[in-house]
């Protein structure tokens, strides 16, 4: 039986290897690799017959997951761009991330420069074009085009674009200057593009009766496209717990998927001579995997981790209707992570990996949980409070369960999050699903405005919920900041709570709490410095501000979002000249160098010199930052010392060996 369980064990370990080479100092050597696996293969034949097969098995799971980045970085990697590129290009369009009215985003394959242009040694590139010429995949484009490298985290432990597009074989980012040009539309049957030009289709038909966020939530849970949804209503959907509701993943997946069987089982029973004849649960069982299997290719296909995670569950679950057995297990919680880790290993970074692996250990391993039955019957009102319990529950442990990974990843938690969905789930089960997939079977007949407008009645009600629990949660969103140890300490109780089979499972995210409030908090930088821009925010008596640079850029929206505090223009500590800026606190002093002039005057007086031009041999500084530190190791964290009396500094890149990474010029 103890075997049989250490099975869901399989993905965790291979999530730990995984997590093992991405953090590794240097890359591995192909042989080296091949060696370890040779050996784990002779270890496996010797210890076949005894009974530390099954910590075997584990060990191999987690060489596994080692060596995947890396094969399947082989497999679909790319040279990154180093440098900027400028001129005339073709190439063929593989995708379309996302649309609007004013620009879409595209994935461009087989790029070759036309003209005196320099080629480029990319596999693909992620372009922001025009709304016009409107593109489908397979078409052959051409035009002239900024392509610009991958940029870097801009924080320590941050997200990592980076790492993320060399696995998914984009070398670079760009845009289009001036007109486009389609010089061969795509030709013969491909059901990529007719699928794609599906989903367009479909968000061009609900464009046209809803509008603004309404529209742009219709989109996002019928065909899965965010890309025009306000900040403001991300945040506070986020705020009040929902924001999970515009993300296709089980929730949608059950609804439409279920729905179908359940509707299908319902007209086969009013009809007794079919339901006497015909195997009516597996039929409907049938339905429902098509159904699921549909809404998959309209939610983007394998690239939407959640919505492949949750279609292979729903696959494993009707699988097991049609065979007869037990359909909600965490065995097929772990099949269903190990057939997406196969396929997509580097997911495992992504937050929707990890928000919907999570929440459905957490709901499976509470509710497979031994409790008593319950006795007799019970009225309408007993079980629509029944009902209301369940949803509150689910919604609770769901949110306990993903409760550290979006902690980490978004900084923001949603105390009230079991409010929100208890109000707003019955909305989005009888109302906005229902009636997205009415509107989507009658498209083909142009009859779906009433069917639309009651789903975007839904979609405001389910806002105004949004609204009014984020006011009830201002001022309580807020949480520690993690490390990656605290990732990998709620891994392992994830992995305990998924092995234990009875109340004891409880006992790892107990133990969980205290050792990430021991090991796993980080604390605030004392400075920041930007890699690609001139800014420097350094935190002062009144709070963090800028000692030089600009409000409103790119990294010092992310600081200030991740430290959730605001970062101002100018501090009362600083003061700047034509050479250079510099700023003393209590505890030490810095100096930003812009001119060559500065050194000799402030090197000799600060404890740390920055400079984006190269700091000379002579400066007598205890520690620097120069244009070589900023090229190689990006962001700067920075933290005061006062024991050693100098900062502790982080680098957002820990190291340029890796293969993912744009190499300095």
């Amino acid at each position: 039986m103890v075997a049989r369980r250490l099975f869901v064990l399989l993905p965790f370990a291979m999530i730990f290897g995984l997590a093992g080479y991405a953090q590794l100092p240097f890359e591995p050597l192909p042989f080296a690799l091949a060696g370890m696996a040779a050996g784990l293969g002779v270890v496996v034949a010797l210890t076949w017959r005894f009974r530390t097969l099954p910590a075997v098995a584990l060990l191999c799971a987690f060489w596994a997951g080692f060596c995947l980045l890396p094969i399947h970085g082989g497999l679909s990697g790319t040279k990154m761009l180093a440098f900027p590129a400028y001129g005339e290009f073709q190439g063929r369009v593989d995708a379309i991330i996302s649309a609007n009215a004013e620009e879409r985003r595209i994935i461009v394959s087989a790029l070759e420069p036309l003209g005196t242009t320099r080629p480029v040694a990319i596999r693909r590139a992620r372009l922001l074009v025009p709304a016009e010429p409107v593109l489908e995949p397979g078409d052959t484009i051409s035009g002239r085009l900024r392509l610009a490298p991958v940029p870097g985290p801009v924080l320590p432990g941050g997200y990592d674009g980076q790492f993320h597009s060399y696995f998914s074989g984009i070398g670079a980012y760009g845009s289009v200057i001036g007109d486009l040009a389609v010089i061969a539309p795509a030709s013969g049957f491909d059901p990529g593009r007719m699928i794609e030009g599906m989903r367009y289709a479909i968000g061009a038909r609900i464009d046209a009766v809803l509008d603004g966020d309404t529209a742009a939530i219709g989109r996002a849970m019928v065909m899965g496209d965010q890309s025009a949804l306000s900040d403001e209503t991300r945040d506070v959907l986020a705020a009040s717990g929902l924001a999970h509701i515009y993300s296709i993943s089980g929730l949608h997946l059950s609804i439409v998927a279920g729905g179908v069987f359940w509707l299908l089982r319902l007209g086969f029973a009013a009809v007794p001579a079919l339901a006497i004849r015909l195997p009516v649960k597996k039929l409907a069982a049938i339905a429902g995997l098509v159904a699921a299997g549909g809404y998959l290719m309209l939610a983007g296909g394998l690239a939407n981790v959640p919505a492949l995670r949750s279609t292979i569950m729903l696959a494993l679950i009707f699988g097991a209707v049609l065979a007869g057995r037990r359909a909600l297990t965490m065995r097929n919680v772990a099949i269903a992570a190990l057939m997406i880790i196969l396929i997509d290993p580097a997911s495992v970074f992504r937050p929707s990996f990890q928000l919907s692996f999570a929440a459905v250990v957490g709901l499976i391993g509470y509710f497979e949980m031994p409790r008593r039955p319950v006795k007799g019957s019970s009225g309408w009102l007993l079980r629509m409070g029944s009902t209301v319990w369940v949803t509150a529950m689910t919604s609770l442990i769901a949110g306990l369960a993903t409760l550290l990974f979006s902690a980490y990843h978004f900084q923001q938690t949603a105390p009230l999050g079991v409010v929100g969905n208890v109000l707003v789930l019955p909305v989005v089960s009888l109302v906005i699903m229902p009636f997205a997939v009415i509107s989507v079977l009658l498209m083909p007949f142009g009859i779906e405005g009433l069917a639309v407008s009651i789903m975007g009645w839904g979609i405001d009600r389910m806002v105004d919920v949004g609204v009014l629990v984020a006011g009830w949660s201002e001022g309580l969103t807020g949480n520690p900041l993690l490390t990656p140890v605290a990732m990998l300490i709620g891994l392992a109780a994830l992995a305990w709570f998924a092995f234990i089979g009875n109340w004891w499972r409880m006992a790892g995210p107990v133990v969980a709490l205290p050792l990430i409030l021991l090991l796993g908090l980080d604390q605030r930088p004392d400075i920041l410095v930007a890699d690609t821009t001139q800014a420097v925010a350094l935190r002062g008596a009144e709070g963090v501000g800028l000692v030089t640079g600009r409000i409103g850029s790119f990294a010092v929206e992310v600081w200030s979002q991740h430290y959730q505090e605001a970062i101002g223009q100018g501090l009362a500590e600083a003061r700047c000249d034509s050479i250079g800026c510099v700023a003393v606190t209590p505890q030490f002093s810095i100096a930003v160098i812009k001119s060559a002039a500065a050194f000799a005057e402030d090197c000799p007086l600060h404890d740390l010199v920055i400079s984006r031009i190269r700091v000379p041999a002579t400066c007598a500084v205890a520690q620097y930052i120069d244009a070589a530190a900023l090229r190689t190791g990006g962001v700067h964290w920075l933290r005061w010392d006062e024991t050693a009396g100098r900062f502790d500094i982080r680098t957002a890149v820990p190291n340029i060996t890796r293969p993912w990474r744009v190499l300095p010029r």
